[in-house]
């Protein structure tokens, strides 16, 4: 079963979603200085869009994230260590998963939501590539 099989396997996939948005609430929560700021507000307004938003863009989203990190993992797999191929691989594990969201941000509904998308888009690569980690043991929980 590959990778995209495994995540959306219906007896798992609300817990994928949940460990999903555990995950970017702490990554969020863990930013200090002024970009920090900026991001927990941006957070919060988006959170704010309605009840359940951010579960409800991950359980959307991720079939195609879980299509753009498989070949990470897969290659990671043939190298015997997937969670440190993953963390050695950040830039473009990152660059992978914002080619979702970039592709999807003009289509969203919310103006709020593109505009802080658009607005925090700078700092993104790099808060991504940091929780790249944390996301490589969330994927290796639910791979098998």
């Amino acid at each position: 079963m590959g990778l995209v099989e495994s995540l959306a396997d219906e007896s798992k996939k609300g817990a994928v979603i949940a460990d999903v948005v555990k995950l970017v609430d702490e990554e969020v929560s863990s930013k200090g200085g002024l970009s920090g700021i900026a991001l927990k507000a941006g957070y919060a307004a988006v959170k704010g869009v309605k009840p359940g938003f951010v579960q409800s863009v991950v359980k959307k989203l991720l079939p195609e994230f879980a299509a753009k990190l498989d070949p990470f993992w897969t290659d990671g797999l043939k190298d015997g260590k997937p969670l440190a191929y993953m963390e050695r691989e950040k830039s473009r594990v990152a660059d992978a998963l914002l080619s979702v969201t970039d592709a999807k941000i003009d289509g969203a509904q919310s103006d709020t939501v593109k505009s802080l998308y658009k607005k925090l888009r700078g700092s993104a690569k790099k808060n991504v590539e940091e929780a790249v980690p944390r996301l490589a043991r969330v994927v290796e929980k639910y791979s098998a």
